[in-house]
């Protein structure tokens, strides 16, 4: 029973931890293509700088993963 139960929490604990990090991606992938419609002549820019944001999201993600063996 103990080992369902911590089974069960670290099921939680990630898929809450990425549930942040998944908003954060799609909120930063569509500004950015609006912004790249808006100007298409910053794309270039507004790419790098997306990416550069998607990285640092996604560890967000990772974190949450670590995060779940830690407490299991």
């Amino acid at each position: 029973m103990e080992g369902d139960i911590g089974a069960i929490g670290q099921g939680l604990v990630y898929g809450l931890g990425a549930i942040g990090p998944g908003i954060g991606i799609g909120f930063l992938v569509g500004k950015a293509i609006e912004a790249m419609a808006r100007q298409p002549e910053a794309a270039g820019m507004v790419r790098t700088t997306m990416f550069l944001g998607i990285a640092f999201v996604e560890a967000l993600a990772l974190f949450g993963f670590v995060l779940s063996f830690i407490i299991g």
